[in-house]
């Protein structure tokens, strides 16, 4: 559904201004300033874009051509000044526009730029900042910025004008005032009085496509007729009348409000926002009758373009007829609604809202939840399956869902991305710290209610009254201790480490090196950032930030560690500008693990395989970036090896910290089946690393080698496959290796799943035992938002192999 986007019907006749044709080409009639204009006209004007709720990320000034001919505007210009200002600010124009089309001329983005959906392709564009309130535009036949003060509509170059709000200067009268949701539009684009007041109306933004004429009159409808079985409104764009329901809900701009007499199809909605602007005067209980203009409204913020959209009445006029008993909630779960249990969506093939060739919400969780939306809902005793996150989202399920972790939470698989998930949010109340394994309850029953609703690429209950948290007793994992035998090797991704995160982060991460991960003897790590972090001061070292690590390290009563790692070139790897993320090698000096330090790894030589006298492998650089300058590589960290030594025995160990998935499509967004842009790049990335553990094995096929780090895929994708390789040089995916509820290491959005991953050569795998220490991702107070991996392993000469 789009954003606030009113369905607009072209006039067939427009009038046609008076021209003189040369050589095919229509010149225009100067007309007397301040006259009616008869073919160039501003149709619409718009303020709010990129602020708070705003439905597009852009301010706009639309026009249209009246005449029977092309005009030509190229030096003409859109001029602004702010309501009582005599400066004007210019955006040129270029190009001509057709008779009867639209020409869209894009401005600048509020405080909030971000919010909202981009405009249409724009036939001009400019920076101007207009206010969402109140402000004059004007449509000049030059490009010279206006010099008649705050008064200007009367000047010779002006061709139209516009005074909305609080305007001091207008045609007779200003507009009305407007929101960062609402437009001034001419009721008729082919037609104008001369008077703002007259010809503009407060609506619905709708850039690039032309509304007025007639207006038609009011339809009587019901929720359910303007919800209908779709995403979409079948009635968007339609002004509706005689809407009855209760009020269910109260928001900070508008209320919800549910039929309490029910249609006989599921499929079908029964609740509805209202977007009043301003704080709503009705109360919970109230019975009501609305009418208003029906919009389909897509949030904005990051990534706003893929969110679906929500249904909704604006510039509503709402009558109080009595009071009622709110609906009862609608229970999702068992004994009421049950969500799907695997499928999201399956019958698109792009942008949901138009190609979906059905609307299932019996076997499409996309559709269930839409078919839900607006409607008071009850979870009886939500299960917790990831932690309350920084933006106070808590991901839970009904009773009976998916297939779950051994701790409670829910497993995203390559045919189960668990549509039975959905959030509460903090909207209305606050959301509590809960981890996963938790359960909640209402205040006084063990149903939590709220109001479903949808933003950020989720379907959201916005409960009304805080949840309580019942404690479901998941406690920090702890590993085993390696053996005198054993040699450990551990992963984490550290988040953004740097100096600047303070005592308490190191020591954190510390403890979990101590005791939960039991010291391992090589730790692989990910997102160590530079000695001053985020600062971009061309500082690439990173010792700092590792000496400090190594320091809490043996404060927290662990062993001493050193490290080895090559500073990249300086913001060319991704992650926080100035922060130079990489990865880099921590091991202890007190046991039998040794470093093979081999000089001439550098941030931009690679290292490479040679031989010894014996024809074993050895990297001609350790530590070695590899291939750094490979394409795979840009704006990404580039891999680092090591090679050790283990009670003489040589183990090489590549640390990775692949592509983000950001960009990806949510996968509760407008675009099934979701669309992984990032994937392709991390599939390059697999196959560089994957070469190069291949010529290490072209040497010794039985060479003792680990493969880890953060690669930000799952260990059912294409990337891991890549890195496995095939036939007797495979790795071991140790992930795949465990039964499916142990397999995760991060949860997102209440997804458990693996993203960090060891893979090991074969001939390591019947002495390993591997552990996902699950100590951060499901809990709200995390050192990382990434659980550790230790293996530990007992390489052996390849005589014994």
């Amino acid at each position: 559904m789009s954003a606030l986007y009113r369905s607009r019907r072209r006039l067939g006749a427009l009038v046609v201004t008076s021209s003189l044709v040369l050589a095919g080409a229509a010149v225009l009639i100067a007309r007397p300033a301040d006259a009616a204009s008869t073919d160039v006209l501003i149709t619409e004007v718009y303020g709010g874009g990129g602020n708070s709720g705003a439905p597009y990320q852009n301010d706009f000034v639309e026009l249209t051509n009246n005449s029977s001919a092309p005009v030509d505007v190229s030096g003409w210009s859109i001029q602004y000044a702010s309501a009582t200002g005599s400066s004007w600010q210019v955006t040129k124009l270029t190009g001509t526009i057709a008779p009867g089309a639209a020409y869209l001329v894009q401005e600048g983005a509020g405080a909030g730029a971000g919010n909202g959906q981009p405009l249409p392709t724009a036939n001009a564009t400019g920076t101007i900042l207009m206010s969402a309130a109140s402000g004059k535009v004007a449509l000049v036949t030059n490009q010279t910025a206006l010099a008649c003060g705050a008064t200007c509509h009367a000047d010779a170059g002006v061709k139209d004008y516009v005074g909305y709000g609080a305007a001091t200067d207008s045609e007779t009268a200003p507009a009305p005032g407007l929101s960062n949701t609402t437009s001034a539009a001419r009721n008729d684009p082919a037609k104008d009085t001369d008077n703002n007041s007259a010809d503009f109306a407060a609506g619905n933004p709708s850039p690039g496509t032309l509304t007025g004429g007639p207006a038609e009159p009011p339809v009587d409808a019901k929720i359910h007729d303007i919800q209908g079985a779709a995403h979409r409104s079948p009635l968007e764009g339609k002004q509706v009348a005689n809407v009855t329901g209760v009020v269910t809900v109260k928001g900070s701009n508008g209320f919800w409000f549910q039929d309490p007499l029910p249609d006989a199809d599921p499929a079908t909605s029964e609740g509805l926002f209202v977007f009043t602007s301003a704080a709503p005067t009705v109360s919970v209980g109230d019975a009501v009758t609305v009418e208003g203009s029906v919009a389909e409204f897509r949030p904005g913020g990051s990534g706003g373009t893929t969110n679906l959209t929500t249904t909704e009445l604006t510039n509503p006029k709402v009558t109080v007829t009595g009071n009622a008993a709110v609906p009862a909630p609608t229970i999702v779960g068992a004994g009421g609604r049950v969500p799907p249990s695997t499928v999201i969506e399956d019958d698109a093939s792009g942008d949901v809202e138009t190609t979906s060739t059905a609307f299932d919400p019996a076997t499409d969780g996309l559709d269930f939840w839409e078919s839900l939306e607006g409607m008071w809902l009850g979870i009886d005793q939500p299960e917790v399956t990831g932690p309350t996150s920084s933006f106070r989202e808590l991901s839970v399920v009904p009773a009976g869902a998916g297939v779950r972790t051994v701790r409670g939470g829910i497993l995203l698989q390559k045919t189960d991305s668990n549509p039975e998930r959905v959030l509460l949010d903090d909207v209305l109340t606050a959301i509590p710290d809960a981890k996963t394994g938790d359960k909640l309850a209402g205040p006084d029953s063990t149903t939590v209610t709220g109001v479903l609703d949808y933003s950020f690429g989720n379907f959201k209950l916005l409960p009304t009254t805080t949840p309580t948290v019942i404690d479901g007793g998941v406690k920090r994992e702890t590993t085993k201790a390696s053996s005198p035998v054993q040699l450990s090797v551990a992963t984490f991704n550290v988040e953004n480490l740097d100096p600047s995160d303070g005592d308490a982060k190191f020591d954190g991460l510390a403890q979990a090196v101590v005791h939960n991960l039991a010291s391992p003897d090589i730790l692989g790590l990910e997102e160590v950032q530079d000695d001053d972090g985020a600062v971009n001061s061309g500082t690439t070292s990173a010792d700092k930030t590792l000496g400090l690590l190594a320091a809490a390290i043996v404060k927290a009563g662990g062993p001493q560690y050193t490290w080895k790692q090559i500073d990249p070139v300086n913001n060319a790897e991704g992650g926080e500008p100035g922060g130079n993320i990489r990865v880099a090698f921590l091991y202890r000096t007190d046991k039998a693990v040794k470093f093979v330090d081999t000089p001439g790894g550098t941030s931009t030589t690679p290292t490479t395989i040679v031989t010894d006298n014996a024809g074993r492998p050895h990297l001609s650089a350790s530590p070695g970036r590899i291939d750094p300058a490979n394409p795979a590589w840009a704006a990404t960290r580039v891999p680092l090896a090591g090679e050790f030594k283990w009670h003489g025995q040589t183990v090489f160990v590549v640390v990775n910290h692949f592509s983000s998935k950001g960009g990806d499509n949510p996968l509760w967004g407008r675009f099934q089946p979701p669309v992984q842009v990032t994937a392709e790049k991390r599939h390059q990335q697999a196959a560089v690393v994957r070469g190069f553990v291949d010529q290490i094995l072209a040497k010794d096929k039985g060479a003792n080698v680990v493969v880890l780090g953060d690669l930000n895929d799952f260990d059912w994708s294409q990337t891991a496959d890549i890195l496995v390789g095939s036939g007797k040089t495979a790795l071991i995916d140790l992930p795949r290796t465990l039964p499916l509820p142990e397999r995760y290491s991060y949860v997102f959005e209440g997804n458990s799943q693996i993203l960090d991953q060891i893979l090991i050569s074969q001939n390591l795998r019947p002495a390993s035992a591997y552990d996902v220490v699950h100590m951060n991702a499901e809990f709200p107070d995390q050192i990382s938002d990434h659980d550790p991996q230790v293996v530990k392993l007992t390489p052996l000469p390849s005589w014994v192999r």
